[in-house]
């Protein structure tokens, strides 16, 4: 069956919901999608806050995206360490920082 979805979900957030050897998913495909689809927009999202916090504050490029991490790993966050790490990774992207 052909998936209609055109949204292609990167290898390295594909990852998060592989087994370890990576062959398999744990998660189906549409669930995958559906988080990579949230993680994405809020990495996107972030990117103007990140950058206006280390303007405001002065501190360095990775404490500012370490400070962002524990905000979105915090008990009850929408999103699973994992995800908030590729959320924080991704925004270091977008920004054209180094990744903590």
């Amino acid at each position: 069956m052909d998936d209609p979805n055109q949204i292609e979900v990167p290898p390295s957030f594909l990852a998060l919901f592989s087994t370890p050897a990576g062959h398999r998913l744990t998660e189906p495909m549409s669930f995958v999608r559906a988080r990579y689809e949230l993680c994405e927009d809020l990495a996107q999202a972030l990117t103007e806050q990140a950058a206006a916090a280390q303007f405001r504050t002065g501190e360095e490029e990775g404490v500012v995206l370490r400070k962002m991490q524990a905000a979105l790993s915090v008990e009850g966050s929408a999103l699973q360490p994992p995800e908030a790490q590729w959320v924080v990774r991704r925004l270091a992207e977008l920004l054209g920082w180094v990744a903590p």
